[in-house]
């Protein structure tokens, strides 16, 4: 594949504050890349160094192998020769313009008089679902319909590169969802390069060809969505992937076991020190009305119910467990109204299969490897 855009020791600072630190990151021709983590990891600073809208302090960037900044070699093009789409939280459509002038704007301001001549922008307008929408205002619109117009004009011009900064944020549920499929069906016919930032895993997981999960301005893990979501390589990516639920676990003479003696068989999995975290997503808890129904191998754990949630064809429960408090989603089957109408404060057995949940040495933040054993500071999934 044609590496697409080159980052190499790209590190970002606002004062003494480091915001993106000797980031390196390679992106393929037609990959969509999604940065993802919580505010303040860098992956909008980020954007921002690629689109030529922030500075970086030091470090390149590369559009196939024309440097499009090099602090050494005092290379910064503006962002407008950057050949870049980019689509906003804000929409940021020009108020006065009507939604044709807005998708044109990048064909005029290039002089791309023959793709103004050939239909370029009604083409693009109904690709995005929008070709009723050409001699009406912003201020005539939707949400849903100016973020289409905006990815109509972050699309017309057929970038080198399109930068997407959170753009489904500001949508209701229901929108944000269709647009999002839309903005998916759009890469795959059209193949162009992308940089997608968000904080939403369920984007993440939809959209990216890989993800990159930010800390502190580095990048945490990268990967496929099936290998961030399956082996999430520290607690801060599993915890950011949906496994919110954190059970700290104690060595004993016989083994593993929950801060309260009951006994947990991590398999293969193999933690230095004696003390480690069992990570597991909220579907990988069952409740139970008591520990009899609970299968043959999985740890059950002594409970008291805080709430149930009614969601529909599930629950969601919560749970407190010797001081830590436990997210389950529990079914509604044939007989699974029964979680509903116990009171808070009521005692319950919640379970988990052992195989479901990834296990880290007790703080861990990163982690390194070796080809016979995981050391302090990894996390391993069970049968690894």
């Amino acid at each position: 594949m044609t590496t697409q855009v080159q980052v190499s020791a790209l590190t970002k600072r606002f004062g003494r504050n480091t915001v993106v630190d000797d980031l390196h990151l390679q992106i393929e021709q037609g990959e969509f890349l999604v940065l993802l983590g919580p505010s303040g990891c860098g992956k909008t600073t980020t954007l921002r160094c690629l689109g030529g809208l922030e500075t970086p302090s030091s470090g390149t960037i590369s559009f196939r192998d024309r440097p499009v900044f090099d602090a050494d070699r005092k290379v910064d093009i503006a962002p407008n020769h950057r050949n870049i789409g980019m689509v906003f939280q804000s929409y940021a459509l020009w108020p006065h313009m009507t939604v044709r002038q807005n998708i044109r704007y990048p064909l005029k301001v290039r002089r791309m008089k023959k793709a103004m001549a050939e239909g370029a922008v009604e083409s693009m307008a109904d690709m995005v679902h929008c070709g009723e929408l050409l001699d009406r205002l912003p201020s005539q619109l939707s949400g849903g319909q100016q973020q289409r117009v905006a990815l109509a004009r972050g699309l017309v011009h057929r970038p080198e590169l399109v930068l997407f900064d959170e753009p489904l944020s500001n949508l209701d549920a229901r929108l944000r969802d269709l647009v999002r499929t839309e903005i998916h069906q759009l890469h795959q016919r059209l193949g162009f390069t992308a940089v997608f930032v968000t904080h939403d895993q369920s984007e993440a997981l939809a959209l990216g060809d890989r993800l990159a999960i930010m800390n502190q301005g580095r990048i945490e893990q990268m990967g496929t969505p099936w290998e961030v979501f399956q082996a999430p390589v520290s607690e801060y990516v599993a915890a950011f992937i949906g496994m919110a639920n954190r059970l700290p676990l104690v060595r004993s003479h016989v083994g593993w076991q929950t801060t309260t003696g009951e006994p947990v068989d991590i398999g293969s999995a193999r933690i230095g020190g004696d003390q480690a975290v069992a990570r597991l997503r909220p579907d990988d808890i069952a409740v139970h009305r008591d520990s009899t129904t609970v299968p043959a191998g999985h740890v059950r754990l002594p409970a008291t119910l805080v709430t149930a949630e009614y969601g529909g064809r599930h629950y969601d429960v919560t749970v407190e467990y010797a001081g830590h408090t436990l997210y389950l989603k529990s079914s509604i089957g044939a007989d699974g109204t029964w979680v509903g109408d116990l009171a808070p404060g009521t005692n319950v057995t919640v379970s988990f299969a052992p195989s479901n949940a990834r296990y880290y040495s007790d703080g861990s933040t990163a982690v390194t490897t070796s080809a016979d054993a995981v050391t302090v500071g990894v996390g391993v999934g069970v049968g690894e």
